[in-house]
Formats: C-alpha cells, sequence, structure tokens
C-alpha cells in the first residue's frame, strides 16, 4: 500500500494549512536536492511514510511544548517539519543547528520562503552551547550515536529541556554504550513507541530531579 500525504493527513489529523507547508518544503528539497546532496531520489519518494511521519510525531510527546532546538539539523527533519506545523503557535520556534553551510543555507531559504519560525545557526554543535535557551525541547535525528549525542545535548538538557531522539533498530546497543554517558542516574532515558517504523524508537531523555 502506497502511504502519501492523504494517510500522512489523516494519521495525524493534519490541517491543509499545514500540510500546503509540508508539500512545499517537499518540493523545496526535491529541487535543492538536484544541485547539493541533501537526500536521494529514493528517500525523497519516502518522504511522507519516513522522513514527515518521524518528525511530526515527536509532538505527540512534547504537545505543550513551543521552543525547540534540533542539533545537525542537514535537509530539515525533524525541525523544519516541526516549525510546519508550529507556525500558527503564539510563541513557538525551531532553532536548527548546521555546520554544513549549503545544508545551513537550504534550511534558510525553506524557513524564509514559507515563513516559518524558524532561526539556523551556522557553526558546530560543540559552538552553540545551550544557544539562546533555554529550550523545551532539544531534537536531533540520525546525527550520532547516544554515546555522543548526549553529550552534545548536555548543555541544553541541563537547563531543563526533554530530549526526543528517534533511534533504529539497534538501540539496545547504543544504550549499553551510553551508560556512562547517562551519567550514574543524572539523566533518565525512557524507550517510546515509533509510529513511522515499527523497529525503530524515540528515546526521551530527561535531567534526573
Amino acid at each position: 500500500m502506497t502511504y502519501g500525504p492523504a494517510e500522512f493527513q489523516a494519521a495525524l489529523d493534519v490541517s491543509q494549512e499545514t500540510m500546503e507547508r509540508l508539500e512545499a518544503f517537499r518540493r523545496l528539497l526535491a529541487e535543492w536536492s538536484e544541485r547539493i546532496n541533501l537526500i536521494g531520489p529514493k528517500e525523497l519518494e519516502l518522504f511522507w511514510p519516513r522522513h514527515a511521519l518521524d518528525s511530526a510525531q515527536l509532538l505527540r510527546f512534547a504537545p505543550e511544548a513551543k521552543k525547540w532546538v534540533d542539533l545537525g539539523s542537514g535537509a530539515g527533519f525533524p525541525a523544519l517539519v516541526l516549525a510546519c506545523f508550529l507556525k500558527d503557535r503564539p510563541g513557538a520556534s525551531v532553532h536548527m543547528v548546521e555546520a554544513t553551510g549549503k545544508k545551513a543555507r537550504f534550511l534558510r531559504a525553506v524557513a524564509d520562503e514559507l515563513a516559518l519560525p524558524a532561526k539556523v545557526f551556522n557553526c558546530r554543535i560543540e559552538a552553540f552551547q545551550a544557544g539562546e535557551g533555554p529550550y523545551d525541547v532539544v531534537t536531533a535525528r540520525a546525527l550520532a550515536p547516544l554515546n555522543r549525542l548526549i553529550p552534545y545535548a548536555k548543555p541544553i538538557l541541563d537547563r531543563g529541556a526533554i530530549g526526543l531522539f528517534p533511534k533504529g533498530a539497534n538501540l539496545d546497543a547504543e544504550l549499553a554504550a551510553a551508560k556512562d554517558v547517562l551519567d550514574g542516574g543524572a539523566y533518565r532515558a525512557d524507550v517510546l513507541e515509533s509510529l513511522s517504523d515499527p523497529r525503530g524508537r524515540i528515546v526521551r531523555i530527561t535531567k534526573a530531579r
């Protein structure tokens, strides 16, 4: 069965305005991907079932969150998808951290064209530190394993954000490798089900009380 925009809209009860923004994002992603290395044609075909759904589902784990930051935003997942959803929420913003200049330009171009509540920081994550926090949520998708990801996010987590990190089938190995980084109980890791992949999971990281 094909999974396209109609299935996505029905599954998440998405407004028509948000769907139009997502369609425009997909179009710009296809155009830019012909010029710079953002996403391959096969991955573009999976925009709705894999990339958009994988990104949008994070909203259900932090429904009240307004201030998001995405580390290593790349082609805009989950950041630009989140910004498409959050555009109509007063006070919402999505900050994107991307070290590669070409990718940062793409992210800015989409945010500007769609008038999204988004801001791009073209720098390394280590230089970003806690950015313009405090943030409600920090995200990252396909950036690094947890034992490297948690230290990247630490300055943001330590100011009260929760971490929401989509992960794949090798999560158990990642959690085992991250034991030291979870710092003997300083952070708590909860494993949540993924809507987009039966083998995938969302890892929620919170600072222990």
